[in-house]
């Protein structure tokens, strides 16, 4: 009987896939799983009974993945499931910053009242008129999910579109439409595009990429979208940009009290998953991923140990061990279950850095000593039996 425990309010959509014997409660402590959004989660202490966390999202930044990985906890998120409504809200700010479309909106509306306004606008509206995107170069940086979609529909909308992404997987290399150009590093992107769009994770390597050093790069008038992450942009080295003109329009999806104090920016609200379809289609992904690591073992998706998969099983018992990413580690957990005279009908192992897993299909049931005897094997981090 799994217990379950949500922080945020997730939908239901997702909440509707658990079977009956699944039971959402309200203490943290005492759940199997925990399904989140964007909750704070680095000063929570998590009990030795907690299995996974599932993000419903991509970001994991609010997720101590190291502590959760020493503890045997498997992270999940959810990549993909709102590419869509990040890549809609990219184009839309594509599509406002080369028109000047809100700037428009707000001469509109500070001139409601005006009984000529029907006249006034025919001589005021060349001060939004703007430019068209077609034939425009866009660079993007980050062709994960999000990036590729993007790509692939400003490319027919008649853009000219490079892209750069060094880690990019051969699975998104065959969804690119083969006219987007393969950029070979971010400063080509920097020196040659007139729309520059992030879509990469924030780490240590990417954090304030674009600073000063990057502005020295762009030309100027240059227009850059952050619907990514807010710590990728130095905003300090932002301002600059903006006041000397070499940044023309700042879009993002992260304002901050300095960026709001700046000139020629765009900001919405932390919009770029929040659509109804976006929400739904996360919740069910991170019910998915986390029923089937309950219920099967299998790791789908996640961000702190290995993707490792072996169906369902049909022997009589399957074991799962996360452990640390040893050498013999194998060898020693097969010597034991030799000593207990257990057959091993499959097996499969992975490993992720400092951390791997590993599952074997038994053809005979496990007693407790063993489980005990396995335990003793250092570097071995949490045991199931399945």
């Amino acid at each position: 009987m799994p217990y379950i425990h949500t922080l945020n309010n997730i939908s239901e959509e997702g909440l509707h896939l658990l079977k009956a014997d699944y039971h959402l409660i309200d203490n943290a402590k005492d759940a199997d799983a925990i399904i989140v959004r964007s909750a704070d989660m680095h000063e929570m202490d998590f009990s030795d009974k907690l299995l996974c966390i599932s993000r419903a999202g991509a970001g994991v930044n609010n997720i101590p993945l190291d502590k959760c990985a020493e503890q045997g906890i498997v992270v999940f998120n959810t990549p993909g499931a709102n590419a869509n409504a990040v890549k809609e809200l990219v184009l839309a700010g594509l599509f406002m910053a080369a028109r000047d479309i809100s700037g428009g909106i707000e001469w509109c509306i500070a001139n409601k009242d005006d009984e000529n306004i029907s006249k006034d606008m025919e001589k005021a509206k060349k001060n939004f008129a703007g430019n068209e995107i077609k034939g425009k170069k866009l660079g993007i940086i980050g062709l994960g999910a999000i990036g590729i979609e993007v790509a692939n529909a400003a490319s027919r909308l008649g853009m000219e579109v490079y892209g750069y992404d060094p880690y990019m997987s051969v699975k998104n290399a065959w969804m690119l439409s083969r006219n987007v150009h393969h950029a070979f590093s971010a400063e080509e992107i920097f020196r040659d595009c007139e729309y520059i769009t992030l879509h990469i994770p924030a780490t240590k390597d990417t954090k304030g990429m674009i600073n000063a050093k990057a502005f020295s790069m762009m030309h100027k008038g240059v227009v850059i979208l952050n619907y990514a992450r807010d710590s990728l942009v130095n905003d300090d080295d932002m301002a600059i940009a903006i006041e000397s003109g070499v940044v023309r329009k700042y879009m993002t999806d992260f304002p901050n009290p300095k960026v709001m104090k700046m000139e020629h920016v765009v900001a919405t609200p932390h919009l770029g998953a929040s659509t109804e379809e976006a929400e739904d289609n996360c919740a069910k992904m991170a019910v998915e991923e986390m029923v089937d690591y309950i219920e099967n073992g299998n790791i789908r998706n996640s961000v702190n140990y290995p993707n490792c998969d072996m169906g369902k099983c049909t022997s009589k018992a399957r074991l799962a061990i996360l452990h640390q990413n040893v050498p013999n580690m194998i060898g020693q957990i097969t010597t034991v279950l030799a000593s207990d005279h257990i057959n091993i009908d499959n097996m499969t192992n992975a490993s992720r850095g400092s951390y791997a897993y590993s599952m074997f299909d038994l053809g005979s049931d496990v007693k407790e000593d063993l489980i005990a005897s396995l335990k003793q094997i250092q570097g071995v981090m949490r045991i199931r039996l399945i």
